[in-house]
């Protein structure tokens, strides 16, 4: 049997598969000259449903591969992919090419397969790893965010290029670090693709984006995220004698009435309004006849094209100078950056997919920045990006779960966006 290229090494062709003693060339292998498409009648397809059971069924709670990867890289091993397991960090991440590396027109998707933690099993209807169909939906862990959206754009990679090979090449990457820190995540596999020489021309997440009805809604940009832990030290001392010490309390009260007080701005032409929200104040002190020597405060930030979360950080740091000022405590300051606001232009992309949302669902999505961070992020800094996916109510809740119609018809966007894109 002939070699394919799996976990970044030649291994041997399942027994059975279509590409069985056809050659690694086939399977797009680098070392044997230009690559060339093989297509079967008979191909094996797998079907976004199904895909999307087996894959809730696998225990990805992040950094947990949990079986996702491997049923994904067979599957496209079989249908002709190109694929390496770009494992760091203990993060499994799985990249996949069907095509000439380096093709000028490279459509890629990008996902993840890990999941959030369930919460107490019992809470759930139905087991949380089940991948039960009831009710029209398929339920579980994952159902939503965003195990449905991979398998849908498995499926419709996979249909296209074994039914109607294009002229050009389809990327899939996919993280098994998207809900955690994802340092090791998508981040790891554009790191690893530079250093490859492999490239997307353009990049569609398929992250949940729709708030009501499929089709409603896409993303052209992200706001950016922030968060700033603010310790504020003053001298610990008997609360019945408050002149012998210097309690760090009131300055991070005031410190934190004045940032909540601030008008960020009132918004830019494709962003809503910046937001700013105090999450913690901590003393960790338990006694009510201490003052405690030190406060803690949580602040986190979601800004838009506006600002950089630099400039953030130096308001911050003005505005605790002015509180040290006044108090006499100082507040020192840690900043987190989860991803600078971003914007992909309307232009060609959003408009191929809003195009193929229409044509599939009637509905025109609106352009949106909304919503939390996505790794979406990260492969802004390689090539123009947009996204677009199912239905997100149920995301991280229990009883998880999405509409099997929806899996279907998010499939035939991704289908006609690709064949919109090769034309």
């Amino acid at each position: 049997m002939d070699n394919l290229i799996r976990d970044g090494r030649k291994t041997k062709a399942p027994s059975g598969s279509p590409y069985a003693a056809r050659g690694a060339c086939a399977l797009g292998a680098t070392d044997c000259g230009a690559w060339r498409p093989i297509v079967s009648g008979d191909m094996p397809q797998p079907d976004a449903v199904e895909l999307t059971q087996r894959l809730v069924r696998c225990p990805s709670v992040t950094p947990e591969e949990g079986g996702a990867l491997v049923i994904l890289a067979d599957i496209l091993s079989e249908a002709g992919f190109e694929v390496h397991r770009v494992d760091r960090g203990g993060v499994a991440n799985l990249f996949a090419r069907w095509g000439r590396k380096g093709h000028p027109k490279t459509f890629g998707f990008n996902g993840h397969t890990d999941v959030v933690p369930t919460g107490p099993a019992g809470a759930w209807a139905r087991p949380p790893f089940s991948g039960d169909i009831a009710d029209g939906k398929v339920w579980g862990r994952g159902a939503c965010d965003m195990k449905s959206g991979v398998a849908a754009f498995v499926a419709a990679a996979v249909a296209l290029v074994t039914e109607v090979p294009p002229e050009g090449a389809v990327i899939l990457a996919i993280t098994g670090d998207e809900e955690g820190e994802a340092a090791d995540g998508t981040a790891a596999l554009l790191d690893w693709m530079a250093r490859e020489g492999e490239a997307m021309t353009v990049c569609l997440v398929g992250e949940p984006t729709s708030p009501e009805t499929l089709g409603d809604m896409m993303k052209i940009g992200r706001r950016g995220s922030m968060t700033a832990y603010l310790t504020a030290t003053g001298v610990q001392g008997h609360s019945a004698y408050p002149h012998r010490a210097k309690n760090p309390v009131p300055a991070i009260a005031l410190l934190a009435t004045r940032l909540s007080a601030r008008e960020l701005d009132t918004g830019t032409e494709h962003f809503e309004p910046s937001t700013l929200a105090v999450t913690t104040i901590d003393t960790g002190n338990p006694a009510n006849n201490v003052i405690p020597g030190v406060c803690r405060a949580t602040v986190n930030i979601r800004f838009n094209d506006a600002h950089s979360s630099a400039s953030l950080s130096r308001w911050l740091e003005d505005e605790a100078a002015k509180v040290a000022a006044e108090t006499g405590v100082e507040t020192a300051m840690r900043v987190q950056v989860s991803g600078e606001s971003f914007l992909t232009p309307p232009g060609d992309l959003s408009s191929l997919v809003a195009e193929a949302v229409e044509a599939e669902t009637g509905r025109v999505p609106v352009f949106s920045t909304s919503g939390g961070t996505s790794d979406a992020r990260f492969v802004k800094d390689h090539c123009p990006v947009v996204e677009f996916g199912l239905v997100g109510r149920s995301m991280h809740k229990v009883d998880e779960h999405a509409a099997v119609e929806d899996i279907r018809g998010l499939t035939a966007i991704y289908r006609r966006i690709l064949e919109g894109y090769f034309g």
